[in-house]
């Protein structure tokens, strides 16, 4: 059961005990990664290997590589796939000008974009569809980012920061829209969010935030305990744009934070004037390096680990028709 908002100040009021770790939850895979992952696991159990995948099927090395020794093949390209071959687009989602090749060379696709990603593809579609000039905030070498663009480059530009929005230039500032990456900080969203209104005050949005639920709840839960540690640990990939938020809204409440890929990856030094590490881990880094990372801390006398549940999460995602089709007939014979 989750705690309750009195038995947490309770807790977090009672003394400090020595050396303890604060696992913050909810942490770790969003439905959206556990949906990718279990696409590429069930691919390779139905159809055999190769298959091959577009990008890394979620920001995560340990899961890439996890997915590569079952017979995952990795590319950058649409174009390293060889004609009529098996391809799975990655949860950041893809172009149409990717789908289109896809499916000029005649490749069998199954799309494991993040329902939350193609949320904001369909809604690029329509603000550009209505005439309206795009601003859509993000990093612009992110996959999703990539993606998200190219259902209407013609329409849009790619702001990364407030100071940027100061030299955008569109056709009619009456008929301004924004969007924005769905694994963005929070602050760092609202601040460019509340520039774009004061340049182009009659701009419009999403009818709900385009940020994910899951990056939303794991920056909340870092919110909340931050300012209990001493030091604050967050699990993932040096290119998972979600981790790095994480460490960001860490550091932006004068906490100590670093991104780390596995257990092997802390700094001794880092625990030497902290009696209590905060633990947490990005929306695409599996469990098992965050209890690899609890054992290492266990390890080094931080024994009291106290498991800090700030909200409920229970969002899950179903699969995509391809896997559904193709799973059918096993699924009914097991019936």
């Amino acid at each position: 059961m989750a705690e309750t908002e009195n038995d947490r100040t309770s807790r977090f009021s009672s003394p400090r005990a020595e050396k303890r770790v604060l696992l913050l939850k909810p942490r770790g895979f969003c439905a959206g990664v556990v949906r990718a992952v279990d696409v590429v696991n069930i691919a390779l159990e139905t159809f055999g290997a190769p298959i091959y995948v577009r990008k890394e099927i979620v920001h995560n090395r340990f899961v890439v590589n996890e997915l590569a020794e079952k017979g995952a093949i990795f590319v950058d390209d649409i174009e390293d796939v060889p004609e009529g071959m098996r391809v799975i687009y990655s949860a950041h989602g893809v172009s149409p000008a990717v789908r289109e090749r896809s499916k000029s060379r005649r490749l069998k696709v199954i799309d494991a974009t993040c329902p939350l990603v193609t949320k904001v593809h369909v809604e690029a579609v329509k603000f550009a569809r209505q005439g309206y000039a795009l601003v859509l905030i993000g990093h612009r070498d992110h996959d999703e980012i990539e993606g998200t663009l190219g259902e209407a480059p013609a329409v849009t530009q790619v702001v990364s920061t407030v100071a940027e929005v100061d030299a955008l230039q569109v056709p009619d500032p009456a008929r301004v829209a924004y969007l924005t990456q769905t694994t963005l900080s929070l602050d760092e969203a609202r601040d460019i969010i509340h520039a774009l209104k004061l340049k182009f005050p009659r701009i419009v949005g999403p009818h709900s935030q385009d940020i994910c639920y899951a990056t939303e709840n794991r920056q909340m839960a870092v919110k909340n305990v931050a300012h209990q540690a001493d030091l604050v640990l967050v699990v993932g990939s040096m290119n998972s744009s979600n981790s790095n938020r994480l460490v960001e809204v860490s550091r932006n409440l004068s906490t100590n934070s670093f991104l780390i890929e596995d257990s092997r990856a802390i700094d001794p030094k880092w625990l030497e004037n902290a009696s209590t590490v905060a633990v947490t881990a990005g929306a695409s880094a599996p469990e098992v390096l965050v209890t690899e990372v609890v054992a290492y801390l266990e390890g080094k006398g931080f024994a009291d680990v106290q498991e800090v549940e700030v909200m409920p999460e229970n969002v899950r995602f179903g699969l995509p028709p391809e896997i559904v089709q193709a799973i059918a007939p096993a699924a009914a014979a097991a019936n």
